[in-house]
């Protein structure tokens, strides 16, 4: 297989971007990826992106971003998959390389949920769902995530704060990520405290909305500058599935089988099993998905995920560390940027420049994008290479 590698990253902080457009906000990550890259010129561009149409008045995002960018000339287009536009952009552009036809691709997510505030915000997430059978009905994310927990907690008789492992490794992890917009551990009685949002969904079981881009150079390694000087990390397996849209569609809302999917076949395109995977970054959106996505994966079996966030696991010296730069919980979920800031992120723990989040050691990361409850979920597994 031909090598496809990250030559360069580059990342905003997330957060309420008032003053700063769409397209500058790409730009920024759009300029330190390539400048990360030793000034590779891309020659083809993918844009994840969920909702700059519904928020941003904008579409045909691609092109903008290529205009904007001095990149005039190049291929250009936009890929969305809900939550998962991100990681499903990574994946066109490791798909574009890997191909030969393309040396290097430029990989973005940006988003800008700060366009439009209140109902307006709801009102686009909800397209993401079945529009004739769940968004007509008022059904919102959250509430559709709601649903699944309580069912969750019923089925495997979940304690009320079994869920509070999930947002207090996160936020712990998104201390120490500069980026992130929460950058402050919480306790056990913080959670316990937190507001409800839908019962059993309290504020700390979700992940906010921000703005935010990030940005990947990818190359083949033959191809990367003598002037190359950053550790080696390359795209060693990526996949994609797709399940249906709306809940009541499948035989089990509690086993999401597009993340089993897609993790399976990664995996196997590697020739390895979890045991070797030193690290995960999950779709916490919603904590009742960190906890399915760790069953369907294969790391808990069916009704037991939450518990590996209750022992402490999933912490950073935990058995298998989820979230390590805090995840969507505190870093934030910047919509169709999701999935990119997952492969930067997982690619500066590769690199061995995680600081105090670096996990020992680590050769193998999981990554996971999860477009809706799953309807889309593309999983990629980056490697540390030798020099």
């Amino acid at each position: 297989m031909t090598e496809v590698v990250i030559a360069g990253i580059g990342q905003t902080e997330v957060g309420e971007h008032w003053d700063i457009g769409l397209r500058d906000l790409a730009y920024a990550a759009i300029h330190d990826a390539i400048q990360d890259a030793g000034g590779l010129k891309p020659q083809s561009l993918f844009v994840g992106n969920m909702l700059a149409p519904n928020l941003s008045r904008q579409a045909h995002v691609g092109a903008l971003l290529a205009d904007y960018a001095g990149l005039l000339g190049i291929e250009a287009v936009t890929v969305e998959a809900a939550g998962a536009s991100g990681g499903a952009a990574l994946r066109q552009g490791y798909l574009a390389v890997a191909s030969g036809f393309v040396d290097v691709a430029l990989v973005v997510g940006v988003e800008k949920f700060t366009d439009k505030v209140g109902g307006e915000v709801d009102e686009a997430l909800a397209t993401t769902a079945d529009s004739d059978f769940e968004s007509v009905q008022g059904m919102t994310p959250a509430a559709q995530a709601a649903l699944l927990m309580k069912r969750y907690m019923h089925e495997y008789q979940v304690p009320a704060d079994g869920f509070a492992g999930f947002a207090l490794t996160s936020h712990a992890n998104g201390a120490g990520n500069k980026s992130a917009m929460y950058r402050k551990a919480i306790k056990p009685e913080v959670y316990a405290k937190a507001e409800m949002v839908s019962d059993p969904l309290n504020m700390f079981d979700m992940a906010p909305n921000v703005d935010g881009a990030a940005a990947l150079v990818l190359t083949r390694r033959e191809l990367l500058p003598s002037s190359f000087k950053n550790p080696l990390v390359k795209i060693a397996g990526s996949a994609s599935a797709s399940g249906t849209l709306a809940l009541h569609d499948r035989k089990d809302m509690l086993f999401f089988e597009t993340s089993h999917l897609s993790a399976g076949k990664a995996m196997k395109q590697v020739g390895m099993t979890l045991d070797g995977i030193d690290f995960f970054e999950y779709h916490d959106v919603f904590s009742i998905f960190a906890a399915l996505q760790l069953e369907a994966v294969g790391f808990a079996v069916k009704g037991s995920g939450w518990k590996l966030a209750a022992d402490g696991s999933i912490g950073l010296k935990g058995t298998i560390p989820c979230a390590t730069m805090g995840g969507m919980k505190a870093r934030g979920f910047p919509g169709g940027a999701a999935g990119v800031y997952q492969a930067v992120e997982a690619a500066t723990q590769l690199r061995g420049q995680a600081g105090a989040n670096q996990v020992a050691d680590a050769r193998f990361g999981l990554i996971q994008s999860l477009g809706g409850p799953a309807s889309t979920a593309v999983s990629h597994i980056l490697q540390k290479l030798d020099s």
